[in-house]
């Protein structure tokens, strides 16, 4: 018997307490954001925040950053595992913590805070959250790079230890950190940001405690998590069961070395979604490693959004789901690997899941899509300020075609979720460049009965001499996959125009590429994967393409069979292939 059975509390104060819970992890949220010191951050929303119960179970979560759905729980019952003896977890204790091996799950860039929280001297929650520093030290500006071959290389750890201990500050630490990091008033500022969205969360969370009594809230707690399987195995019962397998190949390590073979099987039963990457590479020397708790959070996304994707979070939700991988894969990386790029291999595990299940849940599940977060690092001096400046965010790209729909345009990859670029009038203002270009692609890239998303181009020009930068594109030689006929995308990239107009690259990763004054970082991202034949693709939706510059006129006769008049944007005729095709259907 749950304990709001037990307790006996009527299904309207349940609902009003579990939907009080979920506002104050979205105000949790907003504390953070109106609080911090870096544009990753209050722009970007490179971030989440939320409660546990007294177990570590996730019970609401508000995030920008959806690779981060679930992961905070990890971080939780990393510091139960530590802090296990009565005693070692008092009022007023706050945690920090970037293990990547354990609760932490992404890289040494992604800060962790826990917080108990007690009422009446009983544990009976936890705040929690996690945010991307814009620098934690390290051999590179910005913490995260292509070429580090070792944890150590990455910047400074942090093993679930105390920032407060019993509401004392841990001085020591804070020093530490202040001489370890490049930028320390924007690390530091962002750090007492998570205490004081930790505090708003103990401090409503006990109001709702005073407030409905704590057995009450305690009993919701059990009703919101058993909820949440309830909800979760309904959706299950509906989806096609048996074994489903796709496998994919990632670039390279940054070193040079790759491409690397990964794998997915993913068996779906009445009672279980069991997804095993068992048969994927061994962790390899470059910085793409993942470690098992980032899979499992990648995996929850995609599950999330195959069972219900408009379902509140919390750890009942995923009570079906069972993540398997080997120990020292690449999804399962281990000490000291290095792990700064994790996410150009943690994309893969929601994608090999993505894939598999495509073919048969055509309204679920879209063709591929741009994958990688498309990261880059820009670091100079200000031209105005004379100051250091970095630059540190995400890129957006295309999204693949689906059963009835194109795929959107100019969207961030699946573990980014409702994020943001940085705003070009805050990019111009804070970072010593200047944004010459921000526009669609226009690749004619992912054709299909439903076209492909299409990616962006985003120009930088250094506006001073001795900058830098670093990037990492996945997708960079294995591209967006089609689906049901329809066509692969585009790859991801960049290249460096310099200003005496010579051109280098196209790259995937590049660590510190030198940039002087005119200089220009052109970012390019993938259009995606179309879906069934472009053949069958309306002639006035290939017009409209044409007319939007989408796809050129030559590409609309060659891929699509269509002949459009270049002046007026009328279809005009259909090839014969067409004709030919059409008549055998």
């Amino acid at each position: 018997m749950s304990r709001y059975e037990k307790v006996n509390v009527d299904p309207f104060t349940l609902d009003i307490v579990k939907d009080s819970l979920m506002a104050i992890g979205e105000e949790m949220f907003i504390a953070l954001a109106r609080t911090s010191m870096s544009p990753i951050i209050y722009e970007v929303l490179d971030y989440a925040c939320g409660l546990s119960d007294s177990k570590g179970q996730l019970l609401t979560q508000g995030n920008g950053v959806t690779g981060f759905i679930g992961i905070l729980s990890f971080m939780v019952k990393e510091t139960l595992e530590k802090y296990s003896k009565t005693g070692d977890l008092k009022p007023g204790d706050i945690i920090i913590t970037n293990d990547p091996y354990g609760g932490g799950g992404s890289h040494l860039s992604d800060v962790g805070l826990v917080m108990p929280i007690f009422y009446e001297g009983e544990l009976i929650a936890f705040s929690a959250n996690k945010a991307h520093w814009t620098e934690v030290g390290g051999k590179d500006p910005g913490s995260w790079t292509t070429d580090s071959t070792e944890i150590f290389q990455e910047g400074l750890q942090l093993p679930c230890i105390k920032l407060f201990d019993g509401g004392e500050l841990n001085q020591a630490l804070v020093d530490v950190i202040a001489a370890n990091v490049r930028f320390p008033e924007l690390s530091l500022g962002d750090m007492w940001a998570q205490v004081a969205s930790l505090r708003t969360g103990e401090k409503r969370f006990v109001e709702l405690c005073d407030k409905y009594g704590k057995d009450v809230v305690l009993a919701a707690i059990d009703h919101l998590l058993d909820q949440g399987e309830q909800m979760t195995r309904k959706q299950l019962a509906n989806l096609p069961k048996g074994t489903f397998e796709a496998v994919d190949y990632i670039d390279d390590d940054g070193l040079g070395n790759g491409p690397f073979k990964v794998q997915v099987k993913v068996t779906i039963t009445d009672d279980e979604f069991i997804c095993d990457f068992s048969g994927s590479h061994p962790q390899v020397l470059g910085p793409v490693n993942c470690s098992y708790t980032g899979l499992v959070s990648a995996v929850r996304t995609i599950f999330l959004a195959i069972t219900n994707p408009s379902q509140d979070v919390n750890d009942g939700v995923f009570r079906p789901l069972k993540v398997i991988a080997e120990p020292k894969s690449i999804f399962s990386a281990e000490r000291p690997a290095a792990v700064s790029t994790y996410w150009e291999t943690m994309l893969y595990g929601s994608d090999l899941v993505w894939k598999a299940l495509a073919p048969v849940l055509p309204d679920k599940l879209t063709a591929g899509h741009l994958l990688s977060v498309c990261a880059v690092i820009i670091g100079g001096m200000h031209h105005d300020k004379n100051e250091p400046f970095l630059l540190v965010e995400p890129s957006v790209g295309g999204w693949g075609a689906g059963l009835g729909k194109d795929g959107e345009a100019g969207q961030f990859c699946l573990a980014d979720g409702e994020t943001y670029n940085v705003p070009i009038e805050v990019a111009e203002t804070r970072y010593g460049i200047m944004v010459d270009e921000y526009s669609f692609r226009a690749d004619g890239s992912g054709a299909g009965e439903y076209r492909g998303g299409s990616g962006v181009i985003r120009s930088y020009r250094a506006m001073t001499d001795n900058q830098f930068v670093t990037g990492t594109f996945g997708r960079h030689k294995y591209l967006p996959w089609g689906i049901n006929g329809g066509h692969d995308g585009s790859r991801n990239y960049f290249e460096i125009i310099k200003a005496n107009g010579e051109v280098d690259g196209p790259f995937g990763k590049y660590a510190r590429y030198p940039l002087n004054k005119g200089d220009v970082v052109r970012l390019v991202t993938a259009t995606g994967g179309g879906y069934g034949d472009p053949f069958r693709r309306s002639p006035q939706k290939v017009a409209w393409d044409v007319k939007n510059e989408f796809i050129t006129g030559e590409q609309a006769k060659n891929v699509y069979g269509v002949i459009v008049d270049q002046n007026t944007f009328e279809v005009i005729g259909i090839t014969e292939e067409r004709i030919k095709r059409e008549a055998k259907e």
